[in-house]
């Protein structure tokens, strides 16, 4: 049904050697604009303000998230007896195309003009794009049924687990790929193990006891990541930058004092919601420019908060509790900080949820060698106990220091 190249496609990746391209679609969905997009946006925004390596993009990041949906569909047999070709296509091409909505610095912009990625991506599948149009020449049902794996519907259950749950394509591949950016050490996973030992069981993804271990350093190496990557307080900091940046642009725009033709594309998202031609042009580079655009505009808070982020003049912050409010309140009312120029920032990280609210199936599921299936926390007493036990919180107050001007 869906045809393979004639020559196969290779990509040298710096984890996984090459990454092969065989089928047409997935060839074609690459060469998209929409996909080439993904160039242009980092995949940890400001964790590079700590980690200097860390510029690697979306882009890289889902060609590899399709590399490993390939060698799980290599590797598990039972796969490739349930799932039809059609449905194979379906993995691969979700997985390649699951970050196609990010947009520029991605959770910032996320935040402040409330638009889900997940939502972005299935309307960029579905809407007048390259990607709607090549996915429309293989098969009538392809993009709708692929936007509803990145919506998480429930019509492929077992896509759905491999694409986005606790243990999934997604989550080993960026873990792995921005410790190795950082330099960060705990990333290391062992894939080819956890791979290896998936199996099925009632429609369910599951692994095989065998492993356990390997899972066991996997949830700790996600753990110590958020912690001392993706949550380090300078990386927070320039995060709270941005949605300062970001949230003073949108009131500005809405109060009609921003009339700036630069700024007609995101113009367009904030007055006329999702609008493909107008995402399109949103990526880092987008913001990079608007930013340095408005380090000169009229507005001095906005100017301001501009020239603070291009040079890493960063927010200060200081770790508060729910009964600090005299402190929170001296540091802002001392400094006259108007909302742009603080944010009292909480942070929690747990190392497994037993529970996980937008996750359909949640737990990591073992099947032991009698034929018993059981969750991972009842296997594993290292996850039973850091299960309560391994949950960490975190609040601070970011703020502007003016003591420089």
């Amino acid at each position: 049904m869906f045809p393979k190249l004639e020559r196969k496609k290779v990509f040298r990746d710096p984890l996984y050697g090459y990454i092969y391209v065989t089928e047409a679609v997935i060839s074609d969905l690459i060469d998209t604009k929409e996909f080439q997009r993904l160039r242009r946006i980092r995949q940890l925004s400001g964790v590079s303000m700590v980690f200097h390596g860390a510029e690697h993009s979306r882009f890289s990041h889902s060609l590899g998230v399709y590399s490993l949906a390939l060698n799980v569909l290599q590797e598990v047999d039972i796969l490739k007896e349930r799932l039809s070709e059609y449905e194979q296509i379906v993995f691969l091409a979700a997985a390649l195309l699951h970050d196609v909505g990010h947009g520029p610095y991605s959770h910032a912009f996320e935040h402040v003009f409330k638009v889900r990625h997940e939502k972005s991506t299935a309307n960029i599948i579905e809407g007048k794009t390259e990607i709607n149009t090549v996915l429309n020449q293989y098969h009538k049902d392809l993009a709708a049924d692929i936007a509803s794996v990145i919506l998480k519907t429930g019509k492929f259950t077992i896509i759905e687990q491999l694409i986005s749950s606790q243990l999934d394509v997604d989550r080993m591949d960026y873990l792995e790929r921005d410790a190795f950016h950082t330099g960060a050490a705990y990333g290391r996973l062992d894939k080819d193990r956890i791979i290896r030992m998936l199996t099925l069981h009632n429609d369910q993804v599951v692994f095989k006891e065998g492993a356990v271990h390997a899972i066991e350093n996997y949830l700790m190496s996600r753990y110590h990541m958020y912690w001392q990557v993706y949550y380090h307080p300078a990386a927070r900091s320039y995060e709270v930058m941005l949605e300062s940046i970001y949230k003073r642009i949108l009131d500005l725009i809405k109060s009609g004092n921003l009339n700036d033709e630069y700024a007609v594309y995101l113009k367009t998202i904030i007055e006329n919601g999702f609008e493909e031609e107008a995402y399109f042009e949103l990526d880092d580079y987008y913001v990079n420019g608007l930013i340095k655009r408005f380090s000169h505009c009229e507005d001095e808070i906005l100017s301001g908060l501009c020239n603070e982020f291009l040079t890493r003049k960063l927010f200060k912050y200081v770790s508060v509790n729910m009964n600090q409010e005299q402190i929170i309140k001296d540091i802002i009312d001392g400094r006259h900080l108007t909302p742009y120029e603080y944010k009292i920032d909480y942070i929690s990280q747990a190392t497994y949820l037993v529970d996980e609210f937008d996750i359909a199936v949640s737990k990591i599921l073992i099947l032991s060698k009698e034929g018993e299936l059981k969750t991972l926390d009842q296997i594993s007493p290292i996850i039973r106990g850091l299960s309560t036990s391994g949950i960490k919180t975190d609040q601070k107050l970011y703020y502007r220091d003016i003591s420089h001007e």
